[in-house]
This record gives structure tokens, sequence and C-alpha cells, in this order.
């Protein structure tokens, strides 16, 4: 039974993955044939890596159907039954930063980043900088859903403070910022914290799995922006010292 159930999960995801790549396929053909002109061996080299590409997309899309996603929804609701729920704040802390530690898109940044700027800012500072800001967000996320905060009341003050920030920080630091928001929104992030604050608001009496289970990745993907300018305004006050 569990072996058809899995072999059905990949069946579905697979045709998903199809019909995803399909047109941009479809979309390079037309372009190969055409204008680009690219020599064979090329084009066998991009089969190749779109084949590579399609079945590790399959097989992670259904390790997140039948691990992350049932994982995070049934952890966040044994959590919330905890008789001090407080405790769910340092819990989504700490899960907020490793989520964001295994997070591949985060390394990528970081390395980029530090190659680009020839190591002015560097790799792990990046991601030492991205844990903690995702490991607050998720600690406030935790406190929205325990206390019934709005969280219109987290978010409209924090990208005000953003706009502000934008003033003060190296420019060099903004484009990072921003892009740092998207990276932290990964698949460690949707798939398992996601789930986690669906759950905790299911087992939370009174709280609403969509309204409250919801808008976690919203608070995520504003911490990294916020942290990231931070990090420039401080390179900025280092410089001027320097100078």
């Amino acid at each position: 039974m569990i072996t058809a159930a899995v072999l059905a999960g990949i069946d579905r995801v697979a045709l998903e993955v199809v019909q995803a790549l399909l047109p941009l396929l479809i979309f390079f053909g037309i372009f190969q044939a055409l204008y680009l002109k690219l020599p064979r061996v090329y084009v066998v080299n991009l089969a190749k890596g779109v084949l590579l590409a399609s079945i590790g997309m399959v097989l992670f899309l259904q390790g997140v159907n039948v691990a992350f996603l049932p994982a995070g929804r049934e952890i966040g609701e044994a959590v919330a039954a905890f008789d001090q729920r407080w405790l769910l704040i340092p819990f989504g802390f700490f899960l907020g930063f490793l989520a964001t530690y295994a997070e591949p898109a985060v390394r990528v940044l970081g390395y980029q980043v530090e190659e680009s700027s020839s190591g002015y800012i560097g790799e792990s500072l990046i991601l030492y900088t991205l844990s903690f800001a995702v490991a607050v967000s998720v600690a406030l996320g935790m406190a929205r859903l325990v206390y019934g905060i709005p969280l219109l009341w987290l978010l409209i003050p924090g990208y005000l403070l953003v706009i502000i920030l934008l003033l003060f920080t190296e420019k060099e630091f903004v484009g990072i910022a921003f892009d740092s928001g998207s990276v932290a929104t990964g698949p460690m992030a949707v798939t398992f914290l996601l789930s986690l604050a669906v759950g905790v608001a299911a087992g939370i009496e009174g709280r609403n799995p969509v309204v409250d289970g919801f808008g976690l990745i919203a608070l995520i993907a504003l911490a990294p922006i916020l942290s990231v300018l931070m990090l420039g305004i401080l390179y900025r006050r280092t410089r001027g010292e320097d100078t």
C-alpha cells in the first residue's frame, strides 16, 4: 500500500514537472531553430541537464509531500499542546535558524556576494546574518500565533523601517538585501516552517489555520531585508571610522 501510494505520488509530481518545463523547452526549441543555432553538443548537454534537473525536482517534490509537509504540521500540532505556550517562541527561533542555515539558496547567495565583492562581504557573514534574521522572524511568527497579534501590525512597521534604512545603508547592500528576502524563502522555509505554522495554528484553540497559519513566509521575507540593510549601516560606520 505504501509503495503504491508513493509511486502514485511520483507519477503525479512528474506530470506537474513536465507541465511546468514543457513551455520553456518549446520556447528554447523555437529560438534554437530560428536564432540561436547552438552546436549540437551544447544542445545535447542542455537536454541532459534538463533531464537531471527534472528527476531532481520530481524526487524533491515527492520528498516534500511525504516528509517535510506532514512532519512540519505534526510537529506544529504537538508543540501547540504545550502547557507553557510561550515556549513556542524560542522553539520557533531554533527551527528558523536551522532551516535557514540548511537552505542551499542562502549559501549560494553568500558565495556569490563574497566572490562579487572580492571578499569585502564574507560568505559566512551573510549566512549567519540571514539565519539569525529568519530565526527572529519565526519567533515573531510564533508569538503572533500565541498572543493573537495581527499580521499587519508586524508587516507595516517592518516595511516602513526598510524604507528608512534605505537612506542610511551602503548602496552595495541594497540589492543584496532584497535578494536575501527571496532566497531565505526557499524550499526549506516554505515546506517545513510554513507547515509548522499551520500545524501550530490548528493546535491552538481559537486560531484558524487559514487566517492565522499563513503569513509566516511574509515575515521570513522581511527579516533578511532588514538585517542586511542594518549590516550595510554597520559597514558604512566602519568605513567612516577607517577613513
